[in-house]
């Protein structure tokens, strides 16, 4: 490990929200052999100028306890709050734009035109 680098990224993925927002999950092992997650929440600014950011440091002693809130939170606005709403939506739409995405990508350049708007 080098030796400005504090803590190791062992495990990361992401999911994209929307052509603006990014979600980061990031799993970390600490010199002593331990590990904790970070979620940031990256959002393109307005003028194009940089990205702002947003971390939540998360704990092994709180997975347990985050989870269930998280589910709960969720749930109650699933069931409670909006239970007629069609939540699949979204994964479709993006779906559907990954699949457009990558047949723009295969294409050749002069035949793709570039458009990150997912339009929602």
């Amino acid at each position: 490990m080098d030796g400005d680098k504090k803590f190791e990224s062992v495990y990361s993925t992401k999911v994209r929200a929307g052509k603006r927002r990014t979600y980061f999950f990031d799993v970390r092992k600490t010199r002593g052999d331990d590990y904790y997650i970070t979620l940031t929440e990256s959002t393109k600014k307005f003028g194009g100028d940089g990205y702002e950011r947003h971390k939540i440091f998360l704990y092994k002693e709180d997975f347990n306890r985050f989870l269930e809130q998280l589910q709960g939170a969720i749930d109650h606005v699933k069931t409670e709050l909006m239970p007629d709403f069609d939540y699949e939506e979204y994964t479709r739409r993006q779906q559907e734009w990954e699949e457009k995405k990558a047949l723009e990508d295969e294409a050749p350049e002069s035949e793709s035109e570039s458009s990150d708007d997912m339009s929602w």
